[in-house]
């Protein structure tokens, strides 16, 4: 099964303008995204999708192949569609332009899962890891997802879910890490339909493909990477750069 990459790479973020073009280690953001993709080598291809020409021209001055979008998206999964509507790729690895930090093992592992499943009963594949910090939980930057008893996602909420309204003992917290593995149809399909009530309220693009019956299994995982959606996101990045080299 063809499996490409697709990094989503929107110019004008409303929390953190221009983060994709800010220096990390001496290059980009969506640079070190793009890199980390290749260096992963289990895609057959990897593309950045983007609506802008910044971004476009950093990306193919540095060797790597880009598209730029034609239409004006509110959604990774929209512009992502769109750049592989009219390629042969049956699987599609979202890897968001902002997570530098990606980990090789987990991916494989949600591959997996797709590749596995004969029947399709799985639209998508993503990735989770537990969490027991209280301002990790209450921060609405960090999706929190629940599941069922299959690791099969139920909601996903900028709120603590779930609510733990007796203080009980034993609740486990997951937090969604912004990876997404689909079986192409499965975005093509998410591209048809017009954003949902939960997803405009939550922000959320994952609710569209609750809302209209997708199955989306989460994948656990240990991994701490850095979503840089602020200022203070990009320190801890710079950080995590620094002890790598």
């Amino acid at each position: 099964m063809k499996t490409i990459a697709v990094i989503p790479a929107r110019y004008a973020s409303t929390r953190f303008p221009a983060k994709l073009m800010q220096n990390l280690g001496g290059k980009p953001v969506i640079i070190r995204t793009l890199e980390a993709c290749l260096q992963a080598n289990i895609f057959e291809d990897v593309l950045v999708a983007t609506d802008s020409e910044y971004i476009y021209n950093e990306v193919v001055t540095n060797g790597g192949k880009a598209f730029m979008s034609l239409k004006n998206h509110e959604s990774g999964s929209d512009r992502i569609a769109e750049a592989v509507t009219n390629t042969d790729a049956e699987i599609v690895v979202n890897v968001q332009g902002d997570e530098p930090f990606i980990d090789k093992k987990s991916l494989e592992k949600a591959l997996e899962i797709l590749r596995n499943d004969t029947e399709n009963s799985i639209d998508l594949v993503s990735l989770m890891k537990e969490i027991t910090e209280d301002t990790t939980i209450q921060n609405p930057n960090n999706v929190k997802v629940v599941v069922d008893n299959q690791n099969v996602a139920l909601y996903f909420s900028r709120s603590p879910i779930p609510f733990n309204r007796d203080k009980i003992s034993g609740v486990t917290y997951y937090q969604h890490i912004g990876v997404y593995v689909f079986r192409k149809n499965a975005l093509i399909d998410f591209s048809t339909w017009q954003p949902t009530a939960l997803e405009q309220a939550e922000k959320l693009e994952q609710l569209r493909y609750l809302e209209n019956g997708k199955r989306i299994k989460m994948v656990l995982t240990k991994h701490v990477g850095v979503g840089i959606d602020t200022p203070e996101d990009l320190e801890k990045a710079q950080k995590m750069w620094e002890d790598k080299e």
